[in-house]
């Protein structure tokens, strides 16, 4: 019998870690300390101000012509639309810089040695 300090398969790899953060048990005070770290996350901010301009100016444009509903309605979907759209390409650079700057990381020792061997090579020519 298998007691859950013992399991059968050793080559079994470990479960991701789940992350929760601990709530204080009130709603709005867990969705008011979210709302305090949406700072945190990155890219959060630039997308989050072009979705709620991009929203605000075509739902009043909108509604010019149609509507209140129909002007919410494109409001609330360009808001999505742009936020999202921003926030992928925002995420995109961001990754981009960092598989460039690990290329640079990754490449300066192999410079590095390349050059001193180039000065080995050039002392021992001279030297000849």
């Amino acid at each position: 019998m298998e007691t859950p300090s013992t399991p059968a398969d050793k080559t079994q790899t470990p479960s991701p870690p789940i992350y929760q953060r601990e709530t204080t048990g009130s709603y709005w005070g867990d969705v008011k300390a979210a709302v305090k770290k949406i700072n945190e996350i990155q890219c959060a901010r630039s997308s989050l101000l072009s979705g709620i301009a991009s929203g605000a100016g075509v739902g009043v444009i909108r509604g010019m012509s149609s509507s209140a509903f129909v002007a919410s309605n494109w409001a609330v979907g360009t808001f999505m639309l742009i936020s999202m759209g921003t926030w992928t390409i925002c995420r995109k650079a961001m990754e981009d810089e960092r598989r460039r700057v690990q290329f640079v990381v990754e490449s300066m020792p192999k410079q590095l040695a390349k050059k001193q061997q180039e000065e080995v090579a050039r002392k021992a020519q001279s030297h000849d």
